[in-house]
């Protein structure tokens, strides 16, 4: 069955880090195609700065060389809340049970998964990929109620997210980039380069946008 993945993100703006992850897992999970979906409401972030628009505009940027890299902006078009269990209903109605959908998530958001919205139904639409992070960026040892979350539904075989459209976690190392939009941001409104940080198409677009404080380079 066709096997897509799920990254969803403010996106504000999108760097390189996204996209070496997303590219990783796809190589690791033989995935057909990835989403990036961009949040416009995210219910555990502050609301971005940026436009919805403009953050699009530059995930379009950022992926448009890649075949298999695709824009979603489906919570872009929703009014409230930017709920992943929305969009994972949205998706499945969409293209219905014979999709596997792997919803990426790092390892430390995933300590607070159980605190997301409806959290305990999301493994019923989607697969997880959990993508492992170095141990000094964990900031809370994990509740007993993801432990046993975990226990029920973790899977070293990557054949079992191909072959069934959810239900099953697993973890995958990527190459660690310590990037962040929260410091791109920084360097920007500081007047500092933000270059080898993200795409030049995507610099180009902040500066011509005059976003972030217009402090480009």
């Amino acid at each position: 069955m066709p096997n897509i993945g799920l990254l969803g993100g403010t996106f504000d703006p999108i760097h390189f880090g996204h996209l070496r992850m997303a590219q990783e897992l796809a190589e690791a999970l033989n995935l057909d195609e990835v989403r990036f979906i961009p949040a416009a409401n995210p219910p555990h972030k502050a609301t971005p700065s940026i436009s919805s628009a403009h953050r699009a505009a530059m995930v379009q940027l950022a992926i448009t060389d890649n075949p298999i890299f695709k824009l979603d902006n489906r919570e872009l078009l929703r009014t409230g809340a930017s709920y992943t269990i929305d969009t994972l209903i949205n998706l499945r109605n969409e293209l219905g049970e014979n999709t596997s959908l792997v919803l990426f998530m790092g390892s430390d958001a995933f300590t607070n998964f159980h605190t997301w919205h409806e959290w305990e139904k999301i493994i019923q639409l989607c697969h997880i990929a959990l993508v492992q992070r170095s141990v000094g960026t964990m900031k809370a040892p994990l509740a007993k109620v993801l432990e046993t979350f975990l226990h029920n539904h973790y899977t070293e075989n990557i054949d079992d997210l191909r072959e069934t459209n959810a239900g099953y976690v697993t973890m995958q190392s990527i190459t660690p980039l310590d990037i962040s939009s929260t410091a791109i941001r920084t360097n920007l409104q500081n007047k500092n380069s933000a270059r080898y940080l993200m795409p030049d198409g995507v610099l180009d677009y902040i500066k011509s946008n005059m976003l972030y404080n217009n402090s480009a380079k």
